[in-house]
């Protein structure tokens, strides 16, 4: 076990040192991008912004549908960025976000341009400060949050559509004569007007993007969902507009027609989509939360006047009044007062940390007891809360879209069929040019396209993905789609904040040493009386502690704290003081007889208090933050995963050892940064390994985004919630395990999901074209290549649906001592 060191420099992103970096000659700009829907969207909007003049570097994120540029700010603009991917057939909301500089300038460092002085040679700073090199967060996500909503809406709107008049299709599809008024052509034109409906009017946009990836030679799920609407509904409606183009319709034989397919592949992708663009947006949630923290005003104080101000119009040297229940509005240093100041969001800290003249404090902390004035150091993008915003949305737009296999797929698929079939129909009509000839082509043609139809494609994923959610939810497990499902099965490593996460987040009482001639619930019952009056969590915890140990807490009078120091009040006619070494020496308190066992305790992460009565050493309390019987299941459970689990925490070295010791855990990483969680996990990812984060605090949410996987207790802040992958809503850290595992038979279930879908198309595509015919006579009509294509459709759900069971009759991945590759 050791405690990391310090980054060297120059550090991330977020770090505050940096050498001098050259002069700035480039731009980013980040756009936000509609209409992706999968790895191939990705891949033609990244090809559209290289092509354009004066880019430098473009990477493009499905998940958080943007898209980041660099670029020549002389050769051109965001706009004409913005162009190019509206040429490449998708939409560009909003306005860019244009920010000065390479992408690792430093914020806050002077721009250097040739010609001008540098930085020494500067004239004085002006009193107004230089404005910030990009647009406040807050405007960036309300943006990203506008764009979402419009998104939702129009898919709700399309799903209501598309589910109202596919139902009464599938009612026509199945009466069978059930019902004399639709069995007839009544009820065949019906089903055209009804399919013809959600084809073209819901289903357009699959056609659109379709088209718009023919025209760039490539071909996508748009391709495949386009190809399958459109085989069935064409096919369909020449049935009923034109029945003579097919044999035995002369004899009074109908031809077979599939509206009712084509209108529900259009439905079920259209939900699977809303369902898509509602996780996605919990995205923004993150950076959302981050910048409510910081306080929209601030109180400046000049000479003996008192003004509101907005918080943006601070500058580094005015001083700041925070009142008790208030959050800090920057970062700065304290020049009056004392109080205790709850960091845990930031730094991980367990407990308030006392602030008197001298000390820091961070913007986006919360104010407990005391009012402080402290003098602003820091504003805008160079605070440690603005580092923490970057650092969150650099984690989510720099993380590699999952290779979605069906869209991989789709690039050499859909070619095959459309050759495959094309070449069925020539076939075909050159063996029998006739009239007759040419409805056999033609039917042989549509048996391919209906039967290599991507309905089971479509589905494997989605289907086993919203049964293993929807099981996950019922046992306490949110994972935010299959992309995070994807990476939780593959995760070998995990990595554990202590506070809140293996620990309950709160000091709980836990030593009570009584010197000779005292009994410890003696003790234990004047320190917890003194403390009484104190609205420190360390006192909460020793009145607490007392009460459940059965000890009767007296009443108190004349009490007096000082903070970072210790209490003093007189309980039952005796002076009680309870505190530091200091604290107690100043009264004339000698500690000497307590200091090794102080220090033993102190060890093992516990926090003592020396204890004295009547001005004699009467003996000490200690509090720490305790693991939780859950943590001790899940370290347990994981290891026989054969997951490796290691500690990452803020606080102190100490305290993260005793922790670790005691719940087995080898691989310690104490005192870190915000920004070095964040690195730890890029350096486990670039040693090779599927990284699991696990958190609750905002601090943890850079390390959140940027991990294989981030997992967030649902018991914990919002923004880590947001931040994370998967979030476990009770049972705490217990519920990882049974997260990693319901991943895991997810994962497999896609998979045989794709097999069998691929092998009914393997199978079909040469029997539908009638390569068996020769030898066998076998053909295959749309009807039977329609049956074939449900049938494939109706496995998928099946064996999906078979993840209704996990973690019933032993159905999951426990015990194996193994991490599935999937």
């Amino acid at each position: 076990m050791a405690t990391i060191p310090p980054p060297a420099e120059p550090t991330s992103a977020m770090g505050a040192t940096a050498p001098a970096a050259p002069a700035a000659q480039g731009a980013r700009t980040d756009l936000p991008v509609q209409g992706m829907t999968c790895a191939a969207c990705v891949r033609r909007v990244e090809r559209a912004l290289r092509a354009a003049p004066g880019v430098q570097e473009a990477t493009v994120n499905l998940v958080t549908q943007r898209a980041t540029v660099t670029y020549d700010a002389q050769a051109t603009t965001p706009a004409a960025l913005a162009r190019a991917i509206v040429d490449a057939g998708y939409e560009v909301p909003g306005t860019p976000d244009e920010v000065p500089g390479t992408p690792d300038e430093v914020p806050g460092t002077p721009d250097e341009v040739p010609g001008t002085p540098d930085a020494s040679e500067a004239p004085a700073p002006a009193a107004r400060p230089r404005p910030l090199p990009r647009p406040a967060a807050e405007e960036r996500a309300a943006a990203m949050d506008a764009a979402e909503q419009e998104e939702q809406r129009a898919l709700r709107r399309d799903v209501a559509i598309a589910g109202l008049l596919t139902a009464p299709l599938l009612v026509v599809a199945m009466s069978h004569g059930a019902i004399p008024a639709l069995d007839g052509p009544a009820g065949r034109w019906l089903s055209l007007a009804l399919a013809t409906v959600v084809v073209l009017g819901p289903g357009r946009r699959f056609f659109r993007l379709a088209w718009s990836a023919l025209r760039h030679r490539a071909a996508d799920m748009n391709t495949l969902v386009s190809l399958g609407t459109g085989a069935a509904w064409l096919y369909s409606t020449a049935a009923v507009a034109a029945p003579g183009l097919f044999p035995h319709a002369a004899h009074g034989h109908a031809p077979p027609v599939y509206f009712e397919a084509a209108a529900a592949i259009v439905t079920f992708v259209l939900l699977g989509k809303l369902l898509e663009t509602r996780a996605r947006r919990r995205l923004a949630d993150a950076v959302r939360g981050l910048v409510a923290l910081q306080p929209r005003t601030a109180r400046r104080v000049r000479g003996d006047a008192v003004d509101e101000v907005p918080a943006a119009a601070l500058a580094p040297g005015d001083l700041v009044l925070v009142r008790p229940g208030e959050r800090i509005a920057t970062d700065g240093e304290v020049v009056r007062g004392a109080s205790a100041v709850d960091e845990a969001m930031l730094t991980g800290e367990s407990m308030p940390v006392d602030k008197t003249a001298g000390a820091a404090v961070l913007g986006g902390t919360l104010n407990q007891s005391g009012a402080l004035t402290f003098r602003v150091t820091k504003t805008g993008a160079d605070t440690a809360l603005a580092r923490i915003v970057e650092a969150v949305e650099q984690a989510q737009g720099s993380r590699a879209p999952i290779a979605r296999l069906a869209d991989v797929v789709s690039g050499i698929f859909v070619p095959v069929v459309l050759g495959v079939a094309t070449l069925t129909f020539v076939a075909w009509l050159a063996v029998d040019p006739t009239e007759g000839g040419l409805a056999t082509a033609i039917e042989r043609f549509v048996s391919v396209l209906v039967i290599a139809c991507p309905c089971a494609l479509g589905l494997a994923t989605p289907a086993a993905v919203a049964v293993g959610t929807g099981r996950g939810a019922e046992l306490g497990v949110l994972v935010k789609g299959g992309a995070a499902l994807e990476a939780a099965s593959r995760v070998d490593t995990v990595l554990l904040d202590k506070t809140g996460t293996l620990t309950s987040g709160r000091p709980e009482l836990t030593d009570v040493v009584a010197l000779e001639g005292r009994g410890e619930a003696e003790l234990l019952g004047l320190v917890a009386a003194a403390e009484h009056e104190s609205e420190h969590p360390v006192a909460r915890a020793i009145v607490e502690g007392a009460r459940g140990r059965g000890v009767a807490v007296a009443p108190a009078s004349a009490f007096r704290a000082e903070i970072g120091h210790g209490i003093e009040a007189h309980v039952a006619g005796r002076l009680v003081r309870a505190g530091t070494t200091a604290w107690l020496q100043r009264a004339g308190v000698a500690t000497d007889a307590l200091e090794a066992t102080a220090e033993r305790l102190a060890a093992q992460g516990r926090t003592p208090s020396f204890v004295a009565v009547d001005g004699r050493l009467a003996g000490l309390v200690a509090v720490a933050d305790r693991p939780t019987e859950e943590a001790r299941r899940a370290v347990a459970a994981l290891k026989q995963l054969g997951v490796e689990v290691a500690m990452v925490t803020g606080d102190r070295a100490g305290a993260a050892r005793a922790v670790a010791e005691e719940l087995g855990i080898r691989g310690v990483f104490a005192e870190v940064k915000p920004e070095d969680k964040a690195r730890i996990v890029r350096e486990q990812r670039a040693a090779g390994r599927r990284v699991a984060m696990v958190g609750d605090g905002i601090n943890d949410a850079p390390a959140l985004a940027g991990a294989d996987v981030g997992v967030a207790l649902g018991s914990g802040t919002d923004i880590a919630v947001a931040s994370a992958d998967v979030a476990l809503l009770r049972g705490g850290i217990a519920g990882l395990p049974t997260a990693l595992a319901l991943a895991r038979a997810t994962l497999r279930t896609i998979r045989q999901n794709l097999f069998w879908a691929f092998v009914y198309n393997v199978l079909g595509i040469p029997i539908a074209a009638g390569l068996l015919y020769p030898l066998t006579g076998w053909l295959l009509s749309p009807v039977l290549a329609s049956a074939a294509m449900s049938l494939s459709s109706v496995s998928v759900l099946g064996n999906s649906l078979r993840l209704r069971a996990f973690g019933r009759h032993g159905m999951n991945d426990r015990g194996r001592g193994r991490t599935e590759a999937c």
